[in-house]
């Protein structure tokens, strides 16, 4: 018996020194290209999100056809798809702990272009989150780990039965649980519960975005040998795909509940931390690096959250009536109009009624 442990051992020993073989030193142009990558998705994204407001802002003011029937709109969808594609790539690139704080180049960009594509308003707010932002990210870039893995599909088996991952699984998952239960039965309609549960999803999106990317990258390298034949890449697809569905949901939730303004700053921050924190424990890429790189790389971190938290506040807030509207009561002659004939009434109604939607639609794609 004693024999047959030490075997044991020895085969784990093997195992865990054959994947550690395959952290490398990223050469600078791989690196470079994980985070040019991704800073070009989030920029198309950004870009995107403009053209798509653009075209709300244009449909409601011709009272024409619906938005998805607009060729502008429809480009602007066809652009996000590339940016996301984009950043789904840079994941086989660069640290996930890297690639998600980078997400603030979306706020960013997003809060200048609107000034030049819609003529909005600079505020100082803006300015000043804009400056931190991109100091914040200098700083993370710089002192974010520079070392990364092949992802192959042994190495993701690996890391997915060690126990500091099951650990931390059981754990997100008796958290979500207890969540949800808040959210659903005890119809507890926090925003900070709704961000949580989107965090807990995000941080099993990140990791399985990048095992899924990586597989796909040492797929197609030239040296690499295929990964696609392996279950863990299945797995991990479908635990990408349901994950970023349930993501959707409550964040379409939250959006229904809460204002833009609170929802994009807290999720900005509530996703980047769940993606460090799985990127640390299911990659392990702060293994080996210096206490003062993780304390500036952290300090960037918290310097992007304050600049995108300055970029968001105090945005303009859809308003559920405006207070230029008259109430119909108020409307002198009010009875004389009582005894139009029903189809006109209809119609002035709604024409009234299609102005505020425009209205309405304006103010909330400012926000």
């Amino acid at each position: 018996m004693a024999n047959v442990s030490v075997r044991w051992e020895a085969l784990n020993l093997t195992i865990a020194l054959t994947h550690r073989a395959e952290v490398m030193e990223n050469p600078l142009q791989t690196y470079l290209l994980g985070i040019i990558i991704s800073i070009c998705g989030n920029v198309l994204i950004s870009i995107s999100l403009n053209i798509q407001k653009y075209a709300h802002v244009r449909q409601c003011q011709r009272g024409s056809k619906p938005y998805y029937t607009s060729v502008v709109w429809w480009g602007g969808v066809l652009l996000m798809g590339v940016g996301e594609l984009g950043n789904f790539a840079a994941y086989g690139f660069a640290p996930a702990s890297l690639i998600a704080p980078l997400g603030c180049v979306a706020v960013i960009a997003s809060a200048f272009i609107s000034v030049i594509f819609l003529k909005e308003t600079v505020r100082v707010s803006d300015v000043v989150g804009g400056t931190l932002a991109i100091t914040g990210t200098y700083v993370l870039v710089t002192f974010a780990p520079h070392t990364s893995t092949h992802i192959t599909a042994h190495l993701v088996q690996f890391y997915a039965v060690s126990w500091h991952f099951l650990l931390y699984l059981a754990i997100e998952i008796i958290l979500f649980c207890i969540l949800l239960f808040v959210y659903k039965k005890k119809n507890v309609k926090h925003i900070v519960v709704v961000m949580l549960l989107v965090a807990l999803l995000a941080s099993l999106t990140v990791i399985s975005v990048k095992a899924v990317s990586g597989m796909i990258t040492e797929s197609f390298k030239g040296e690499g040998h295929l990964q696609l034949i392996y279950p863990i890449f299945y797995v991990m697809l479908v635990i990408m795909v349901a994950s970023c569905a349930f993501q959707i949901k409550f964040l379409n939730q939250a959006m229904k509940m809460f204002d833009a303004t609170e929802v994009v700053p807290i999720n900005f921050v509530f996703f980047t931390a769940s993606a460090i924190v799985a990127g640390i424990i299911f990659y392990q890429e702060f293994e080996g690096l210096a206490l003062l790189n993780i304390f500036m790389f952290l300090f960037g971190c918290l310097l992007s959250f304050l600049g995108v938290f300055l970029i968001a506040r105090n945005r303009p807030k859809a308003k559920q009536q405006d207070a230029n509207i008259i109430a119909m009561d108020t409307v002198p002659g009010r009875r004389h109009a009582d005894k139009v004939q029903p189809e006109a009434k209809t119609r002035t109604y709604g024409s009234l009624a299609d102005k505020l939607m425009c209205h309405r639609a304006g103010k909330n794609d400012e926000s």
